[in-house]
């Protein structure tokens, strides 16, 4: 008798299902992942008792003061309409350009918080990031 020998199948794994299912995997993480990005000022903000005083004073910065009623002045050149498209204007005017100055906002204690966080929102669209808000030096024992 003459028995043939059967040929063994070489073992494969085919690998083109697998890559499939990775693909879609990876399609379906794209598409699912959310890429917000918070913005957010970040601010380095004094103290009322322990405040740093700045010793830099010659050095060129931005002052940004803002009054009671909410009136806007940078530099000591009070702006015509309180607005964040004028205020981005002359920020832009005042600083040439140069976003690495600092940008001192002084407000007066009875301010509005709307009239400061739309000074900062400004600032921050501008691509402000050396942000100060001014203070005074409160007395230790005070408001404790």
């Amino acid at each position: 008798m003459n028995f043939r020998r059967q040929r063994q199948e070489e073992a494969s794994v085919n690998l083109t299902p697998l890559i499939d299912v990775v693909f879609l995997l990876l399609i379906f993480f794209m598409v699912s992942t959310t890429f917000t990005r918070e913005t957010q000022l970040k601010l380095d903000l004094p103290e009322a008792v322990s405040g740093e005083q700045v010793e830099n004073r010659d050095q060129q910065q931005i002052e940004l003061t803002i009054s009671a009623s909410g009136d806007i002045a940078i530099n000591d050149k009070a702006l015509i309409a309180p607005g964040v498209d004028t205020l981005k204007t002359a920020l832009q005017r005042e600083s040439a350009g140069d976003l690495s100055l600092p940008l001192i906002i002084t407000a007066d204690a009875q301010t509005p918080h709307q009239s400061v966080i739309m000074a900062m929102d400004a600032a921050g669209q501008l691509g402000f990031t050396r942000l100060r808000l001014t203070t005074t030096q409160a007395e230790a024992g005070e408001g404790q």
